[in-house]
């Protein structure tokens, strides 16, 4: 089996520390490694380092190679621009067939975190062997904590089989992300389940249906790998550029066959937020969560990611208080998905007062 490491993103629900030179994945959020490198971490168990592949930016790419220096420089793949997870997913199964020939690999967000790498070890292990067995696309579904509308969801049929004792389900279909009275009402009928962005197929079952349902993006791909494999740096970033911007969701899954799904039990978190920064990291006494120091007086609940200097506080409650060196943020954390409005102001700002 391979993995394909996606860490080309850019978020920005974790502004200020979350820039587009320096996004989530190559933050340490969670203890002392960042993102990229725990997703890299929790399959080595499973995949050595020469079967890990990352996919990433091209003005990322020196970040990620010092981050993770035991992957092979050849398994570094960067991407001049972003063009979604489609083109992302079609280059990386085109360079696994190319060196190794039909393959299962598995597909995974850099910017995730798993609180039970071991649980979610043995789906992925189950996976893989129900995927090997046939033409599969297989996802896997989270059972919602509580009627999100910031993630999509998968409607998923009564499990048909299992494998390892992992019952497999198939789709029903994938829902966009929900208003608040649907997303209550996905949760009551137990049949929805978060999307998580994590796949896995064999190579040639991708392949044929990116031909299948995004037939350019395919030729597209082809034609930029064909350029690299000659040498052609040039004609490739071109090729690259001329490819659609599509997620593999929208522009397979939503139209596929035989898609299915394993249960994703293990304590996923897509760390989308400052609140979810702040849920799956450890607490101290009073319920806070500290980077740095902190002198407080009745304070509780809090974020305080502040490591270049001392903060203070009084009388604070479920705050977010987040310090990076230029930009300071303080929100209530039950409106920390609100910090994307903040970005967009940002970003007018300086388009009004250049510096």
């Amino acid at each position: 089996m391979y993995a394909v490491i996606m860490a080309g993103g850019r978020g920005t629900r974790l502004w200020p520390s979350s820039r587009s030179q320096r996004p989530k994945q190559l933050l340490q959020l969670v203890g002392a490694k960042t993102l990229l490198q725990h997703a890299v971490d929790r399959i080595l168990p499973l995949v050595p380092p020469a079967r890990i592949l990352v996919v990433t930016g091209k003005d990322l790419l020196e970040e990620v190679r010092r981050q993770l220096p035991d992957i092979p420089e050849e398994n570094l793949l960067a991407e001049p621009d972003g063009r979604n997870t489609a083109p992302c997913i079609g280059w990386a199964a085109m360079h696994i067939e190319h060196t190794s020939g039909d393959q299962v690999m598995v597909v995974l967000p850099s910017d995730h975190f798993i609180q039970n790498e071991e649980r979610f070890r043995r789906v992925i292990d189950a996976a893989a062997r129900f995927a090997h067995s046939g033409q599969h696309l297989v996802t896997f579904a989270i059972p919602p904590l509580r009627p999100e509308t910031g993630y999509g969801y998968i409607h998923l049929g009564p499990a048909e089989g299992g494998v390892s004792d992992e019952p497999v389900h198939p789709v029903r279909g994938f829902r966009e992300k929900p208003d608040s009275q649907t997303a209550e009402m996905f949760v009551k009928q137990g049949e929805y389940y978060w999307n998580s962005g994590m796949f896995l197929w064999k190579t040639s079952t991708i392949l044929g249906a990116l031909r299948q349902h995004l037939p350019n993006v395919h030729a597209g791909v082809k034609a930029m790998h064909t350029s690299l494999l000659a040498g052609d740096r040039a004609q490739a970033e071109a090729a690259f550029l001329g490819l659609e911007a599509i997620s593999i969701d929208y522009g397979v899954m939503e139209k596929a066959s035989s898609v299915y799904a394993f249960r994703g039990d293990f304590g996923w978190s897509d760390v989308g937020s400052w609140a979810s920064v702040y849920e799956i990291n450890a607490k101290d006494a009073d319920t806070n969560v500290v980077r740095g120091e902190l002198l407080q007086i009745d304070t509780s609940g809090c974020l305080i990611d502040c490591p270049q200097r001392l903060v203070a506080t009084i009388g604070l409650k479920d705050m977010i208080v987040v310090d990076a060196g230029d930009a300071l943020l303080i929100c209530p954390k039950d409106r920390a998905q609100e910090v994307r409005a903040i970005v967009e102001r940002v970003k007018i700002n300086r388009n009004r007062h250049p510096r």
